[in-house]
This record gives C-alpha cells, sequence and structure tokens, in this order.
C-alpha cells in the first residue's frame, strides 16, 4: 500500500523539477510548462490529503486549481504568440521593456 509521505515526496519531486525548470530556462513556453508542472504537484498533494483524511475536499479544490490552470494556459500561450510576432524571440531576456 502506497503511504501519504510517498505522495508527499512525489509532489516535492515534482515541485523541485517545475522550480529548477522555472529557474533553468530561457524559453517563454519551458517557463509555462514548468509552473504546470508545479501546479499538478500541489493538485497531487491536495488530493492525497482528501484520501487519506476521508474527505472530498481535496478534489474540490484540484478542480477549481485545473479551472485557472486552464485560464492561465490559454491566456499564457495567447501573449507567448503576441510577444513572439513581435520581436520573433522567445528568450525572456528580450522582454525587459514594456513598451512596444
Amino acid at each position: 500500500m502506497v503511504t501519504f509521505n510517498s505522495y508527499l515526496v512525489l509532489s516535492a519531486i515534482l515541485f523541485s523539477i517545475g522550480t529548477a525548470g522555472v529557474f533553468l530556462r530561457r524559453n517563454i513556453i519551458t517557463l509555462l510548462l514548468s509552473i504546470e508542472i508545479m501546479l499538478n504537484a500541489v493538485n497531487l498533494t491536495f488530493v492525497a490529503a482528501g484520501r487519506f483524511l476521508g474527505t472530498v475536499d481535496g478534489q474540490i479544490i484540484v478542480f477549481f486549481v485545473m479551472t485557472v490552470a486552464a485560464a492561465e494556459a490559454a491566456v499564457g500561450l495567447a501573449i507567448v504568440i503576441a510577444l513572439f510576432r513581435h520581436r520573433e524571440t522567445l528568450n525572456p531576456d528580450a522582454f525587459t521593456s514594456l513598451r512596444w
């Protein structure tokens, strides 16, 4: 049987991979994917806590987090497409000024 600590360790590993992706990668799409990995790590923690506590609260929270993550991915991808059309690069260092 899988213990609660196993889920927490897996969630911590996923969150660490996402954090490393945010800090080490130099591509906006990779940054967005790393943020999604971090959100999925938090979702795993909520579901595991809900399962081991015997409530559905964790699953309800995950439903709302997934809804917000889907909206964030759609808006983020639209912004990335607009930035790429303007500067023709996805390097975050190229977007230091807020003016077009």
